[in-house]
């Protein structure tokens, strides 16, 4: 049996599956529960037990979750290389480590924790950056070993400062509904080998002068962040899919200091000034060699500028949407080659923001040799994108990375961008809490956070408290909410006078 006090528990990726069903099968379920079968987003092909009694809202919620198990060909065959990869596998959950085959770009070389042991986030606090709790998004990310971490279930995870990520990790947060925000957010610093996938990042601080570890074995003193939501500083082989980004201090995304192979995918970008920056400074050589993928991406409402703003590397901005701008779409200087190649831009009514492209502080004579293209570009309300440069094909050789697909299908190729499974970006309200998890799961298992909606909830069955679930039995659940009708009736309508056997008669 596993040990009832463990926060958390690892699993050899070979190995979860045996497990899972052996715990499965030694739970002590009440009889008032009846089967449900989660469909596309549980964690293995095996029934999942649910009480009788489900809140309609979370009903809802598992419906857009699992619709595509019932409708595969609705999901599949879109078009979009990454998620036919993976998405049309109605068991991709019992084999979630694939997804690290499905990557496309510069960025496909990223491992993130394939071939290592699974880590259950059970706990959604970050009450302490020095000594993180066992069972902490804090604790995954900063060990030493490949590791695929996991949700118990959905959770608002404020952080306190930096999430400082070690190598070698996968974030995946299909299945559960989880929310990144607070002081400082994710930091990819001096490492390779990372996947963030599926996850809400926003309203991003601030935040430092602080110890914060790192690894293990190491605490160092951090000075003050800027705010990003995912900041990469010289770092390599990362791969951001299916995210949700908005409402923070500085960037959304910022790649600078010699990053490189880096692909951003999927992904909803809302409601921001400077969105995304590949590029320190324009005299940081070591950016010269960037080479970065923005792929399949919707570019939202509330956007200003930056999508992105380019120094120096290679670039390639490849079928997404551009939908809003206020500003511009996409920026650069210190010559930077950027392929735009089967996107759709769409301008805003400002007849003074139609332009796609902005030289940042230089002028046209210095400029007009940077290799600049568009290539198959749909241009929406006036949009108009001016290239530059002489089309040097082996400069745009170094600044492609997957084949364009036809613009004329951008909805069609990007109408999962953003987080699947519910609202794709972060404009609805949260109605669940941080902190502590707290209380146990409607299925018996302890560690949920608290007020969470339940989705994902099915991992504390197996992995969460060991006592035994309570349940009441259906016709005591039914007996006493008509006897509370009846007091509320008598109370309302007669003064409480009647007798509750002439009422019956």
């Amino acid at each position: 049996m596993l040990p009832s006090h463990l926060p958390h528990l690892s699993l050899p990726a070979d190995s979860s599956l045996s497990l899972m069903a052996a715990f499965s099968e030694q739970s002590n379920i009440s009889r008032s529960v009846k089967s449900f079968n989660l469909g596309l987003f549980s964690y293995c092909p095996v029934s999942r037990v649910l009480p009788l009694t489900v809140n309609a809202s979370i009903s809802r919620r598992r419906q857009l979750l699992y619709s595509p198990t019932l409708n595969p060909q609705a999901q599949c065959l879109t078009g979009n290389p990454i998620d036919d990869c993976w998405r049309c596998d109605p068991n991709w959950a019992a084999n979630r480590q694939r997804l690290a085959d499905c990557a496309i770009g510069f960025g496909q070389a990223a491992l993130g924790g394939k071939g290592g042991r699974f880590y259950v986030v059970t706990d959604s606090s970050d009450r302490d950056t020095v000594n993180p709790i066992p069972g902490t998004l804090r604790h995954a990310v900063i060990q030493d070993e490949p590791l695929w971490i996991i949700f118990q279930s959905s959770m608002l995870i404020k952080l306190k400062h930096e999430l400082i990520f070690n190598s070698y990790k996968t974030i995946d947060g299909r299945g559960a509904n989880v929310h990144i925000t607070g002081n400082g957010c994710i930091t990819l610093q001096y490492i390779s080998n990372v996947i963030i996938h599926n996850v809400h990042v926003y309203n991003c601080l601030p935040s430092g002068n602080t110890n914060i570890r790192s690894t293990p074995t190491h605490v160092g003193h951090r000075g003050q962040s800027d705010g990003d939501g995912i900041s990469i500083f010289s770092s390599r082989n990362i791969w951001i899919d299916h995210c949700a980004l908005s409402h923070c201090t500085d960037g959304l995304v910022d790649a600078i200091m010699g990053s490189t192979a880096i692909t951003i995918s999927n992904s909803y970008f809302t409601h921001h000034d400077e969105v995304m920056l590949l590029g320190h400074n324009d005299n940081h050589l070591p950016d010269s060699g960037m080479q970065v993928t923005i792929a399949f991406n919707h570019f939202g409402e509330g956007l200003v500028q930056r999508m992105p703003r380019c120094r120096r590397g290679y670039i390639h901005v490849v079928n997404n949407d551009f939908t809003e701008w206020k500003m511009y779409a996409i920026g650069g200087s210190a010559s930077p080659t950027i392929n735009s190649q089967g996107n759709r831009y769409s301008a805003p009514i400002d007849p003074n923001a139609k332009e796609v492209t902005k030289r940042v502080d230089t002028n046209e004579g210095e400029w007009s040799d940077w290799n600049w293209r568009t290539d198959g570009d749909i241009m929406v309300n006036g949009a108009f994108f001016v290239p530059s440069g002489q089309g040097l094909s082996m400069q745009y050789a170094k600044a492609s990375s997957i084949d364009p697909k036809s613009a004329a299908i951008i909805d069609q190729l990007t109408m999962n961008a953003g987080v699947l499974g519910g609202p794709r970006d972060n404009s609805v309200s949260i109605s669940y809490g941080g902190g502590a998890t707290t209380g146990a799961t409607s299925n018996g298992g302890g560690g949920s956070t608290g007020g969470g909606d339940g989705d994902g909830d099915f991992l504390g069955m197996i992995f969460g408290s060991g006592a035994a679930p309570t349940q009441s039995s259906p016709t005591t659940i039914i007996f006493l909410s008509l006897l509370i009708i009846l007091i509320l009736y008598i109370t309302t309508n007669h003064d409480g006078l009647l007798s509750l056997p002439s009422l019956l008669l």
